[in-house]
């Protein structure tokens, strides 16, 4: 007996009759047998590998072999551009076996959320944002909607597992658990991880079950065509683009939004058929142009990391990286998107910018041919989506017992591993605070809650992180997206704001402050748009490699002749690299020493605040102001200085912050930022200083 043969006749027919599939990929044939078997599982494969499959097609056939009913299996997915785009092929496939596939996100119209709260669907495709929105309203009857729950999938689970929104998922889920009265099979799908037991575990905590890692075969750097190249800059970028490739689909990736509308500006001056898919543009705007670049032939489509996330935007010729991403991860995603059809193979274009992202990409290209992948580390200590958690069930039930608050918040609180006595100092400074309100043994929302999150029924509680604040922009009744209100400031107090959004430029009209819109107008001139919070910091591991590249000689082929150029000439005039030690380049006129630590953000946040005066920090570098002696800076090194707790005033706060006391803030932000290993390296390493004149 197969695994194939496992499956339900009637979805076995359908596999080979309707889809005309004359076998399953490897990845499908090894999930069948753990997920029929009701297991949890971590499927990892490259884009397009047929992780969704592997996952739909074993819990289709449990709901006929079981004869399961209602709302059975959630998928969940990190934006809904995704969902949008699987919503189709899972409506087909569960079609087919006689089962309904519904679709729920803040862009679904009420008229049919009002048709899937009266009829739950089989499968509910939605986000953790939606889940809980489902969860605290009053339209929801929530045990005959989520009762019937068996299964969760969730797509993309190395995205929701590095930051916050990870957690606040496990909460959610935990939430769904005990309206349906028993454990959900949970199903992860990933891209390759570095670390994909822990992944698996993340998934799984609080289940009470183990799990099974299914990953399809692993390929090679050798079946991959990667090249570097070195242009200089963005307009040199977009006529490489212009020339390169021509008769051929592209999709470029920036990594940034501001970018992104550059870029395509360029290409468009150029008569380049070019689109633009970001998060900051109108859903239709954003359907307009993958629909249109799945259907074209000779365009470019420039995107940022949305077009990461497994969205279909037909079949590629060539994927082109525009500098680099921050990390192998990221780029293997991206590399991902090609080499899908027979006969080709999968192909990435660098092309740099400045001496800097040619050297993060050569960096970044030597670890992903070492075969490293970075780890998924869940945020530690999530003690704001504790309190926010707290506030979404008050929210929910109307009302929490006390004494059963830290039970009925148990599954995150172990999953994260947070000291309960710190939970309990949150819920004391919320009641301080007024965030809620005590009567007769029973927590209620309290009026400070009502004034920091109350506006629009709460919608600030549905999510664990801020949106910043944007102005949609109109072109008459047409949305085209959204922009930060610094995009309106020029330079100059004359001539009119142009900006650069869906790859073209528009004039600024009129300008509603109050409700946050603007209208423009097409316009002839390149424009300008800019968003906040989209710069990523490097990791220790990839600063080290930009490291090992400087220091390097070899000139590897897969470097164009423009990027050996580069390379040889930034290792020529490298001053900030010594083999056997790291660098402090003492500038004596300027009054400041830099310390080439290359040890990444994380620890160089540490070390710079633990110097005692001014200091300034970046990835590759710690900048101390003043002057200092040698021996000065050599005793701050040995002594271990601990950070300066102001220091700590620097860091973003996460939302929810003011539900907490100070202490348990300033803890979760410590564990957060450090990297004791790379912190401890960079102080033990022998220090070069060198004079710089």
């Amino acid at each position: 007996m197969t695994a194939f043969d496992r499956l339900h006749p009637s979805l076995q027919h359908h596999i080979v009759n309707s889809l005309g599939w004359r076998e399953l990929r490897a990845l499908q044939e090894k999930a069948i047998e753990p997920i029929h078997d009701g297991r949890h599982c971590l499927l990892l494969a490259p884009t397009a590998g047929g992780k969704t499959e592997a996952a739909i097609f074993p819990l289709l056939s449990r709901m006929l072999t079981e004869d399961w009913r209602g709302l059975t299996v959630l998928y969940v997915c990190p934006i809904r551009a995704l969902l949008n785009n699987l919503e189709e092929r899972l409506s087909y496939y569960a079609g087919l076996v006689g089962r309904s596939c519904g679709l729920w996100h803040g862009d679904v119209g009420q008229a049919m959320k009002s048709r899937i709260l009266a009829e739950p669907p089989d499968i509910l495709l939605t986000t953790p944002e939606s889940l809980e929105a489902l969860l605290v309203s009053k339209r929801t009857d929530k045990p005959y909607f989520f009762g019937s729950a068996k299964a969760v999938v969730v797509d993309e689970i190395h995205s929701f597992a590095g930051d916050d929104r990870g957690w606040h998922l496990v909460a959610v889920l935990d939430r769904v658990v005990r309206l349906a009265g028993h454990p959900l099979q949970r199903i992860g799908l990933s891209a390759t991880v570095g670390n994909p037991e822990d992944l698996l575990n993340w998934l799984v905590a609080g289940s009470g079950k183990d799990g099974d890692v299914i990953a399809s075969p692993p390929s090679t750097p050798s079946v991959a065509d990667v090249t570097i190249d070195y242009v200089g800059n963005i307009e040199n970028a977009a006529m490489v683009l212009k020339l390169l490739y021509a008769g051929e689909k592209r999709l470029v990736f920036c990594d940034s939004r501001a970018r992104t509308e550059e870029l395509a500006a360029l290409l468009r001056a150029e008569a380049v058929p070019t689109f633009v898919s970001h998060s900051s543009l109108s859903v239709e705007e954003r359907l307009d142009a993958e629909r249109a670049f799945r259907e074209g032939r000779d365009c470019v489509i420039v995107a940022t990391s949305t077009l990461e996330l497994g969205i279909d935007v037909g079949d590629l010729d060539y994927v082109v990286q525009i500098d680099a991403p921050t990390t192998v991860a990221s780029f293997l995603q991206r590399l991902g998107r090609t080499g899908r059809r027979s006969g080709t193979k999968r192909n990435c274009l660098f092309l740099a910018t400045s001496s800097e992202s040619l050297l993060q990409a050569a960096a970044l290209v030597e670890l992903w041919r070492d075969g490293y992948v970075e780890p998924i580390r869940p945020p530690d200590l999530p003690y704001h989506v504790f309190a926010q958690q707290l506030l979404a069930m008050l929210l929910q039930h109307g009302a929490i017992a006390e004494n059963r608050i830290l039970a009925e918040l148990g599954g995150l609180v172990k999953a994260a591993r947070m000291d309960q006595k710190v939970c309990t100092a949150v819920i004391q400074h919320m009641l301080e605070a007024h965030l809620i309100a005590s009567d007769s043994g029973l927590a209620l929302i309290g009026d400070q809650t009502e004034r920091l999150y109350g506006a629009k029924h709460y919608i600030a509680l549905l999510s664990v992180f801020d949106s910043p604040p944007l102005f949609t922009v109109y072109w008459g009744p047409k949305e085209i997206g959204a922009v930060h209100p610094i995009s309106f400031h020029t330079g100059s107090k004359s001539g009119p704001v142009i900006l650069s959004l869906a790859g073209r430029s528009w004039q600024v009209g009129n300008i509603d402050w109050n409700r946050g819109t603007a209208q423009v107008a097409p316009a002839g001139e390149l424009g300008k748009s800019r968003w906040l919070g989209e710069s990523r910091p490097l990791s220790s591991r990839l600063s080290q490699a930009i490291r090992t590249v400087l220091l390097g000689t070899e000139l590897r082929p897969w470097w164009s002749k423009r990027a050996k150029e580069q390379i040889a000439s930034e290792r020529e005039n490298a001053t900030a690299v010594a083999r056997e030690a790291t660098v402090v380049e003492i500038d004596r006129s300027l009054e400041r020493s830099v310390w080439w630590t290359f040890a990444g953000l994380n620890a160089n946040f540490e070390l710079a605040a633990s110097w005692p005066g001014s200091s300034r920090f970046d990835n590759l570098s710690v900048t101390l102001e003043g002057q200092y002696r040698v021996d000065a800076i050599q005793t701050w090194m040995r002594d271990r200085s601990p950070i300066d707790q102001s220091h700590f005033d620097s860091l973003l706060r996460p939302k929810f912050h003011e539900c907490l006391p100070d202490n348990a803030l300033e803890e979760m932000l410590r564990q957060r930022i450090w990297d004791g290993e790379a912190v401890e390296a960079a102080r033990c390493s022998p220090i070069l200083f060198r004079d710089v004149r």
